[in-house]
């Protein structure tokens, strides 16, 4: 038997090898961070300003979503008179605490009564409530909002849409996409006092508000929401 072949025809197996490869150097890590470094600051200096965004249109109707605390309501009362509108809009699904015991179910009639209470014409104020709903609440309200607009006797081509701080930006985009292009829709976005929204961060309550609308805000632009 000719050993001497068979060695040669054994099947070599090899555990590693060398190979080339890019490696970032440590400069480049130092400009990568660098970089990251100035992302994140940009980024919490904005992105308050973009989700509680103002944008308001000419228009003769103020719809006031429901959900607002009393601050926000006296200040859309102050938008109203400030706006010259005709006609103010309470909106909202049922209430998910103390619905047994309120005189008011929803919170469309509850800042309805709250703005009467205030002094503000209960002739010039009028409540939209939404269906009961587990998720998709504000797109019920704007829902809601649309089948009462046609059939009411008002005739509307514009609404400035009051929400607060960093919801506006949602609220925008689904009050729109439920009501063009027949009507369009403006925004204000009260300013919130449960945090400083220069520094937003700075707080649990600021980092759980804006951090949350971030997520929701995403999930509304790009994920399926429509009832």
């Amino acid at each position: 038997m000719n050993f001497a072949r068979l060695r040669k025809l054994k099947i070599k197996i090899s555990l590693i090898r060398r190979r080339e490869m890019w490696v970032i150097t440590r400069e480049g890590w130092v400009i990568a961070m660098m970089g990251l470094i100035v992302f994140t600051i940009l980024m919490l200096k904005n992105i308050h300003p973009f989700l509680a965004v103002n944008s308001p249109l000419k228009a003769d109707i103020l719809v006031v979503e429901g959900w607002l605390p009393d601050y926000a309501i006296e200040s859309a009362i102050a938008e109203f008179e400030k706006g010259g509108y005709s006609q103010l809009i309470t909106t909202g699904v049922p209430l998910s605490k103390g619905y047994y015991l309120a005189e008011y179910k929803n919170y469309a009639e509850l800042t309805a009564a709250t703005c009467i209470a205030l002094g503000f014409d209960r002739d010039k104020v009028v409540a939209v409530p939404a269906a009961s709903v587990v998720k998709y609440r504000t797109a019920a309200s704007a829902i809601a909002l649309r089948d009462w607009l046609s059939t009411s006797a008002l005739k509307v081509n514009s609404i400035n849409l009051y929400s607060l701080g960093t919801h506006a930006r949602r609220s925008w985009r689904i009050f729109q996409e439920v009501l063009n292009p027949e009507i369009k829709v403006g925004i204000i976005a009260a300013e919130t006092q449960d945090y400083n929204p220069q520094e937003w961060w700075t707080s649990s309550e600021g980092f759980r508000i804006v951090t949350g609308e971030i997520i929701a805000y995403i999930y509304a632009r790009f994920v399926e929401w429509k009832m």
